[in-house]
């Protein structure tokens, strides 16, 4: 397993590695990484908007350094983990598919079309150097950390920051959450059966961003009320943030959770054996991992954030029952308008 920062490598708990200091970006020590070895994992990534320049280099450029690497090291498989953003928001009217065309070029997001651009490099360097190259598209992943004491870094920090009363609101659009377990699963299915040059979705459950805090807030018993922004609000959280008017959010954060991510797992559980397991004890064990966090003093200290301060504002909102207006709005709205109060 490769890394960069040895104070990270505790994470792993107890599970048996080899660790081998080497960046994504350094063809050399991947090369001496790799030696030896029948198959690659490529896992590494950047879940972020910005720095721009970074966010490709990792997502766009070391895909394909990682497969030249392993075909100069004789390497027969890399397996490359991508996202179903890197094959883009999927239409408003079904759910998306991996033979679907790339839409996400023209929303201008760092993130998917990074992501995008990782896949094709990647499979075209695999095409060209005879490895086989194998893609897997997990979905918005949840669960707890090899190393409990750690919260997690991307995804599950909605549920985090949920109970922590530090999520102001939320997008009225779809989504499609999964087990890391069963990513994790997919990931070995993927390396022992999948078609050199395919990509597979790993995904669970379709639902909306609504029904996911709805569920949240059922099996946590939390109640922390959330305004429902519309989707157009992505578009206008960016064009205020090219104002240069602050948000708690960053305009990108936005944009891509009002896209629709539903998407099929269908592929992958037909060639590739792949299953994911309820939704609810996936949202059981995320919420238990946080309250022992919680319960620890993980978060306790440092500076509030915007995104918590706003959240605080919509809870004083809530007290003081200014949000009941929008409750009643909901009948004529046609959606919701507050959600988890």
């Amino acid at each position: 397993m490769t890394y960069r920062d040895e104070g990270r490598l505790d994470r792993l708990g107890a599970t048996e590695v080899e660790p081998v200091r080497a960046d994504v970006l350094d063809r050399s020590a991947l090369r001496r990484a790799f030696r030896g070895c029948e198959t690659v994992f490529h896992a590494a990534g950047y879940v972020a908007s910005r720095p721009v320049g970074r966010v490709w280099e990792v997502n766009a450029l070391s895909p394909r350094i990682v497969v030249e690497a392993a075909a100069a090291e004789d390497v027969r498989r890399v397996v490359v983990t991508s996202s179903v953003a890197g094959i883009g928001p999927a239409p408003r009217d079904r759910p998306g598919t991996e033979e679907d065309f790339y839409l996400g070029g023209g929303l201008g997001l760092a993130y998917p079309d990074s992501k995008h651009e990782g896949e094709s490099e990647a499979l075209a360097a695999g095409a060209r150097l005879g490895v086989e190259v194998v893609i897997v598209n997990p979905s918005y992943v949840f669960g707890p950390a090899v190393d409990r004491s750690h919260p997690g870094e991307t995804s599950n920090r909605l549920i985090g920051n949920y109970l922590l009363g530090r999520l102001p609101a939320i997008v009225d659009s779809e989504t499609n959450a999964v087990d890391v377990r069963d990513v994790a699963a997919g990931h070995l299915q993927a390396a022992e059966r999948g078609e050199p040059g395919e990509r597979y979705v790993l995904g669970g459950h379709d639902l909306r961003w609504v029904e996911l805090i709805e569920r949240v807030a059922r099996l946590s018993g939390v109640h922390n009320p959330l305004v429902v922004l519309p989707p157009e609000a992505g578009t206008l959280a960016r064009r205020a943030e090219e104002l240069g008017l602050a948000a708690p959010v960053a305009g990108e954060g936005w944009l891509l959770m009002a896209q629709n991510w539903r998407y099929s797992s269908r592929k992958a559980r037909r060639d590739l054996g792949y299953r994911s397991r309820p939704l609810d004890r996936t949202l059981r064990d995320t919420i238990a991992w946080y309250r022992e966090l919680i319960e620890s003093g993980a978060f306790s200290g440092g500076r509030r954030s915007p995104m918590s301060l706003a959240a605080t504002g919509v809870r004083i909102a809530g007290r003081a029952g200014l949000l009941r207006p929008l409750r009643a709005a909901e009948r004529y709205a046609g959606r919701r308008l507050v959600v988890g109060g």
